[in-house]
Parts: structure tokens; sequence; C-alpha cells
């Protein structure tokens, strides 16, 4: 399993770091100020949870299918609808108001990631002691 942990890791921080640099250098033109800021948010979440993914990955005890799942599938849903979201007048896609309802089914589900992956680790830490 922790193969899965650090490809999605180390693809979700690269993809992080190109779409960051494309927010800072190429949206900064022609998106306003609050689009580029949402769009920076995704970029920054995006980071946090592929550095979290990586630190998983090189740690056995703290890996688990769920706590993965919830990670990808909350990453994509959070960060990936926010960057659709803030350049949606650029592309002209103004229709994906759905969008919007799913950036919080995304966030919830980074919640739950985190809340098991702290049961488990406290798990871990009171079985050592």
């Amino acid at each position: 399993m922790n193969k899965h942990f650090l490809i999605w890791g180390f693809s979700f921080g690269f993809l992080a770091v190109v779409l960051g640099a494309f927010g800072a250098h190429s949206l900064k033109s022609i998106l306003n100020q609050e689009s580029l800021e949402s769009f920076q948010t995704g970029v920054r979440y995006q980071m946090y949870h592929a550095l979290l993914l990586l630190l998983i990955g090189t740690r056995k005890e703290l890996q688990s299918k769920l706590i993965f799942y919830f990670l990808v599938i909350g990453v994509m849903l959070f960060s990936f609808s926010i960057y659709l979201l803030a350049i949606r007048s650029v592309v002209h896609i103004e229709q994906l108001v759905y969008l919007g309802p799913i950036t919080p089914i995304g966030g919830s589900l980074l919640i739950v990631a985190w809340f098991l992956l702290a049961l488990k680790a406290t798990k871990i830490v009171s079985e050592k002691s």
C-alpha cells in the first residue's frame, strides 16, 4: 500500500508546484484577486495533503486504505473543484455552478481522513506505551 501513498503524494506535489506557478505567473493578469486567492487555496491544500501522503507512505503503521481513499478523493474534489470554479470565467464555462457543493464534500473527506489518521496514530502510541 505504501507505493500508492507515495505515487499519489509525489503526483499531487508535482502538480501543486506546476499549478502554483501557473497561477502566480499566467493567471495573475487575467483573474480577479478573489479568484486568484481561491486558486492558490486549492494549490495550498493540495500540497499539504501531498506531503501528508508522502509522510504516511514512509510509515507503514499509519497506512490504511480508507485514509488513502479519503485523502486522494478529498483532494480531487476539493482542490480541483476550486481550480475550475476560479478559472471558469476565463475558460467561458460559467455554468459550473454545480461544482460549488462538491468543494465542501471534498473538504469533509479530508477532515475525516485527518480524524481517522489521528485515531490510528493514537492507537499506535497507546499500544507502544
